[in-house]
Parts: C-alpha cells; structure tokens; sequence
C-alpha cells in the first residue's frame, strides 16, 4: 500500500534506437521508488526507480519550467519541462526524505505549507489530461483506486 505518493506532468528524456527523444507522461513519487509513466502507440512505458538505486538528485528551473535529474543504477534520469506548482514542490519533498531515510512531513493529498499560498499555476487545460494519465495508471495496477480518486479530487478542485 502506498501511504505517500505524489504525480506530477513531466517530459522524460531517453533514447529510443539511439536516438535522443523526449516523452510525455507522469512523474510519481511513492515510500518505496519513482515511477515515470508514458502512453506510447500501441501501449505503454513504465519505470521504476527504488529509492535504494537512486545515487543523487539535482533540481534547477529555466524559461520551459522545472527540470529534475537523478541518478539511478548508474544511469541519468532527466525529467525537464515540469510546470510549477505545488505537486512539483510535495514531489521533490518526499523524494528527498526517503533518500534522507527522514519520514515525510506530508500525507496523501496534502499541500505544503509554502504552496498553499499561493494557486496552482498549471494550466486548466493540463488538468484532463493528468486525470487521464492517472486513470491510465490506476487501470494498469499503478495506483489502487483510492489514490486515483484522492488525486483526481484534487486536480478537480484547481479547475
């Protein structure tokens, strides 16, 4: 069971028959790993990063959004072009602490104190799409259904 779990849009760098390509999709934080899931032509992408193989993680911010880079089993992890806003703040909050080995100051569908604040900047347009990829994951066995309906609940209050 998931106690703690953040999602947030991201754009996920990888290579694809060599070739450096960008995919679209969500970024989930969990107590137990990171998840990346992309809907692709015919399927799906799904990756898992337990926290026990993530070495480091670095942030930083540019004219496209967000970018977070980690590094998990030896190879690099980019995820760039992340909207600001409260998820991507909860998300990189529960990261760190499971790589502190320090419990998370957040629970399922908390805000953190220095985003409530101030309103959600990601666009009304971005909130069908993320409540889709998160039925996607519910439907594949990623989140169980309560967590899609805390976040979905969550992402309908920002409309």
């Amino acid at each position: 069971m998931l106690r703690r779990k953040f999602a947030l849009s991201s754009t996920y760098e990888t290579k694809i028959v060599g070739n450096e390509t960008v995919r679209s999709g969500v970024l989930l934080a969990t107590d137990r790993r990171i998840l990346f899931y992309a809907k692709k032509l015919g399927g799906y992408e799904l990756e898992s990063f337990p926290y026990k193989s993530v070495s480091s993680i670095e942030q930083s911010k540019s004219l496209m959004g967000h970018a977070v880079s980690f590094i998990a089993s030896g190879n690099r992890v980019n995820l760039k072009w992340i909207p600001e806003g409260r998820d991507l703040a909860a998300f990189l909050e529960v990261v760190k602490s499971q790589l502190s080995g320090r419990p998370s100051t957040h629970s399922p569908g908390a805000v953190p104190a220095v985003a409530s604040a101030e309103p959600a900047r990601s666009s009304t347009f971005d909130i069908p799409d993320q409540i889709r990829k998160l039925g996607e994951l519910r439907d594949v066995g990623v989140l169980a259904e309560a967590e899609f309906l805390d976040k979905k609940a969550d992402l309908l209050r920002r409309l």
